[in-house]
């Protein structure tokens, strides 16, 4: 039996992070939820997720620089960035780096549904190699 995905969702506005939670568990998958990089790094105990969606602008650490940092500690998953301030420069950087999605908000939830189930397949055909 295949355990069911978990996503990380790491959002600093509560009112996107409690409904993309929502969207996410319908879908069938686990979440976890973090108001914060930090509070995501932080989480020592829950083991690496199979996929996470994060903002890109938050305080004090961005989702650009969580990608940077769970890369250099060899943390590496599928991940989607979200951004209410869209800019090629972020948009290339990240998507260079590995990302397999960088979506405008408001997200609309078959695109988000969409870019989960690619990425999940991007993970675990990754995990095969």
């Amino acid at each position: 039996m295949v355990p069911t995905p978990t996503i990380a969702v790491v959002d600093d506005d509560e009112g996107v992070r409690v409904s993309l939670c929502s969207l996410i568990r319908s879908l069938g998958y686990e979440v976890r939820a973090y108001a914060s990089a930090t509070a995501f790094l932080d989480d020592q105990g829950a083991g690496d997720p199979d996929c996470m969606v994060t903002d890109v602008q938050m305080s004090p650490m961005t989702g650009d620089q969580l990608q940077a940092r769970l890369i250099a500690s060899g943390r590496l998953f599928p991940m989607i960035f979200m951004t209410a301030f869209p800019t090629d420069a972020v948009r290339n950087r990240v998507m260079s780096l590995g990302a397999c999605a960088y979506l405008d908000k408001p997200v609309d939830g078959d695109a988000m549904a969409g870019c989960l189930a690619a990425a999940l397949h991007q993970g675990r055909a990754a995990a095969r190699l």
